[in-house]
């Protein structure tokens, strides 16, 4: 039986002889046929992956060299367009649409011959902590089924986790990738904004969003971003910076300079089990010949108000575009007039979730209330920028839990929304200051979920991120 540890190693299983890429792709295909009520996926496709896994097996025979991610079998979460495609954004309002072009990320993981193998199941516009928000149904936790894997992009999450592909992207706008990643006990980056290009991502928030990508290790996420990142003609807020070479430049024995909130670890909403194991792992890291140092960074507390704000502000006018006129669920009540036409369209086509964040964008965009709510959450993302950029002055990292629990029950959160919202503390602080934040599965906790550890660094200091994360892994015990 096929085992998949890592690209590397498959690449070299697929040079020997060992497995070929249809063999790869067929085992798979059974692997979610084993595991649908996971529901991880929300298209599998079967043939398109088996004849492009034919292709490559054809080509790789007749001596033509191997692209980077050649054979290598991926999912794509349902936020992201592939050209003929279902893209729905696991909403109702989108259902039954197909794309009629390709994002960018898409275009580059197929022309370095990735298999891509399906759509992924997502809380609604991506806007969830918990993949319950999906008119496809809720996304199951391998580890525990009564447990959620984490939002929004929780089939990607679960792919990875499951064994489904080997690797998967989703989109991470205040923790979509990281926390997933945490509850999932695997690997998940959220880069720069704009180091990769958002160019045919479904817009939740436009100035917090971006793609991300989900692992087992490093190496591997490394490589996926090596290809997926860059300059695109396509998007103007994209990076010009020049790509490092993520994978081949992970080797390290730099010692680091480590920073760390006082106010994040000694939280009341923390679990104590979780901030242990942070501030064990800090004394470990300070043995090692590492410098960590507590930070002071009083604003903890405004962080997600201000996300919250800023976010639904931008959902409210992105989402003002699913009328039901050009595409997209359309009412059936012929006699409607046309604003009773489209309250009836999106009161039937958007789920609960995303209703509330568009009302409350709209509020806080209303003329009584722009410059109380929407002009001081702009101030609080300056401040924080500035207090953010003045700790990197000094430190290559910051360390922090990335959820201030392990996975939680279904339904645990789901009649509290302040309470689910509040449960961002940790993650919505990259996506407010732009800069790269990776979750790390370095920990168990006593009620045997997994968790782990987030690490942020200065922007487009990505190639550093990779370097200590995989310094980080390599040496946890997990």
């Amino acid at each position: 039986m096929f085992d998949y540890s890592s690209i590397e190693q498959y690449h070299a299983q697929l040079q020997e002889g060992k497995v070929t890429c249809l063999q790869v792709v067929e085992y798979y295909l059974g692997q979610i046929r084993s595991t649908t009520h996971l529901n991880a996926f929300i298209e599998v496709y079967a043939e398109e992956a088996i004849a492009k896994a034919k292709q490559l097996d054809e080509q790789r025979a007749a001596g033509k060299p191997p692209r980077k991610l050649h054979g290598v079998v991926t999912g794509l979460k349902d936020v992201i367009a592939h050209k003929d495609h279902q893209l729905s954004a696991s909403s109702g309002i989108l259902k039954g649409f197909s794309s009629i072009y390709s994002a960018t990320v898409v275009e580059r993981l197929l022309a370095e011959e990735a298999i891509i193998i399906g759509n992924l199941n997502c809380d609604e516009f991506a806007m969830g902590s918990t993949n319950e928000n999906s008119v496809y149904g809720k996304v199951l936790n391998a580890l525990d089924e009564t447990k959620v894997p984490g939002g929004s992009s929780g089939g990607s999450a679960v792919a990875v986790q499951a064994g489904l592909c080997m690797v998967s992207l989703g989109s991470d706008t205040g923790g979509s990738v990281r926390q997933p990643a945490d509850f999932c006990g695997i690997v998940g980056l959220k880069p720069t904004y704009g180091r990769i290009s958002r160019y045919g991502l479904i817009a939740y928030a436009s100035s917090f969003d971006q793609v991300g990508i989900f692992g087992n290790n490093i190496p591997d996420v490394a490589q996926v971003l090596e290809v997926i990142a860059g300059a695109d003609e396509f998007d103007s807020t994209v990076s010009h910076k020049e790509v490092e070479a993520y994978a081949t430049s992970l080797a390290t024995d730099k010692k680091f300079r480590f920073a760390y909130f006082e106010e994040a670890l000694n939280h009341p909403s923390l679990d104590p089990e979780i901030s242990a194991a942070i501030k064990t792992l800090a004394e470990k890291l300070i043995n090692e010949g590492h410098e960590v140092k507590p930070v002071q960074f009083d604003l903890l507390d405004y962080i997600v108000p201000a996300y919250y704000i800023l976010t639904t502000a931008e959902a409210s006018s992105n989402l003002s575009r699913f009328d039901g006129v050009k595409f997209g669920h359309r009412t059936a009540n012929k006699e409607a007039e046309l604003t009773e036409f489209y309250e009836l369209t999106r009161s039937e086509g958007f789920g609960k979730e995303v209703k509330r964040r568009i009302m409350l964008g709209t509020f806080v965009l209303s003329a009584g209330y722009y410059d109380a709510y929407f002009t001081r959450a702009q101030q609080v993302r300056q401040l924080l920028c500035d207090k953010t950029k003045a700790v990197f002055n000094n430190y290559d990292f910051i360390i922090m839990p990335t959820s201030p629990t392990t996975a939680f029950s279904f339904g645990e959160k789901m009649d509290d929304p302040i309470a689910m919202y509040l449960a961002d503390i940790y993650t919505v602080m990259a996506n407010l200051v732009g800069v790269p934040a990776i979750s790390l599965p370095l920990f168990k906790h006593s009620n045997g979920m997994p968790f782990g550890l987030q690490v942020m660094a200065d922007r487009f200091r990505e190639l550093p991120l990779l370097q200590v994360s995989d310094q980080l892994m390599k040496a946890s015990q997990f």
